[in-house]
């Protein structure tokens, strides 16, 4: 689970498709660096792949092609995320899926990501086995009482940062 002492960074994707191995891209990554059961840093990029968003993605991100145009290209944001996340432990929901593109994004790149990771969909499931389901929304509403006002869902840095919330919560309770 990791010790909340240390330095662990939240982080969160947001992506064209389902399967890297499929032609599927990182279009959105966000960050935020917990130490000392604080929220100290925060790291966002939306990410020029060169690769149209299909509807489909676009409806459960709301990040448009458009919206891509003139942001940084893969060669720049992702070195500038492994800078952030340095040798950090890295916390996702559903943490297979954004390990899964980040590794796949980074090797297109010849780098690696050598972070280990925790879990906050497989904490949940082990800690709240009754809950009708395990999304983040879900486990932040049981952990939290409210999601934030300004929270916007499937968004990388938000959910990143309601990431960050949720595993602060559930490793001091």
């Amino acid at each position: 689970m990791g010790n909340p002492a240390s330095r662990h960074v939240a982080v969160d994707i947001e992506t064209t498709g389902l399967y890297p191995q499929r032609g599927a891209r990182v279009v959105e990554i966000g960050a935020v660096a917990i130490e000392g059961g604080r929220c100290i840093a925060e790291f966002e990029a939306l990410i020029n792949c060169k690769k149209d968003i299909p509807r489909r993605a676009q409806e459960v991100h709301g990040i448009s092609t458009e919206m891509l145009a003139g942001q940084a290209p893969p060669e720049e944001a992702f070195p500038s995320f492994l800078r952030f996340a340095s040798r950090s432990i890295l916390v996702a929901h559903n943490a297979k899926f954004d390990i899964k593109f980040l590794r796949y994004e980074l090797a297109r790149l010849g780098l690696g990501l050598i972070n280990s990771y925790v879990c906050t969909l497989k904490m949940s499931r082990r800690r709240f086995p009754r809950l009708a389901n395990h999304r983040l929304e879900t486990v932040a509403q049981h952990l939290l009482g409210e999601l934030p006002t300004d929270f916007r869902l499937h968004r990388a840095l938000d959910d990143a940062r309601l990431t960050a919330r949720v595993w602060m919560e559930m490793v001091t309770r």
